[in-house]
């Protein structure tokens, strides 16, 4: 079933916004387990990381791209964050974190 709002010259007129288009978190842990029986795993973590982005809002998801950002963030701000997302729910971006955590503390690229 298609919805006749979402159409190019909706998009065109302005009439739809970034909310309109933004991906359900059921259609991306679909697309993981599809991925995932593909032999995708990596793919399917992707997706599945993706569903947990969905939930948020632009803001948020901004807010965690800068703090992912090479000399943005401390080892305790980086913690925190992990610590924010898994309250969400958000396990696997909270893991994202940690491992970046370590490895950007490894490499020097902590603030």
């Amino acid at each position: 079933m298609t919805d006749d709002r979402f159409t190019v010259a909706a998009a065109v007129d302005g009439k739809l916004t970034l909310t309109d288009l933004r991906m359900d978190p059921a259609a991306l842990v679909h697309q993981a387990e599809v991925a995932g029986s593909g032999g995708n795993p990596q793919l399917a973590e992707n997706f599945l990381r993706a569903a947990e982005l969905a939930t948020m809002s632009d803001d948020e998801v901004m807010s965690l791209y800068e703090a992912l950002r090479p000399h943005r963030s401390t080892v305790p701000e980086l913690d925190a964050l992990v610590a924010a997302l898994e309250g969400r729910g958000a396990t696997r971006c909270a893991e994202l974190v940690r491992h970046a955590a370590v490895v950007y503390q490894r490499r020097g690229l902590l603030r």
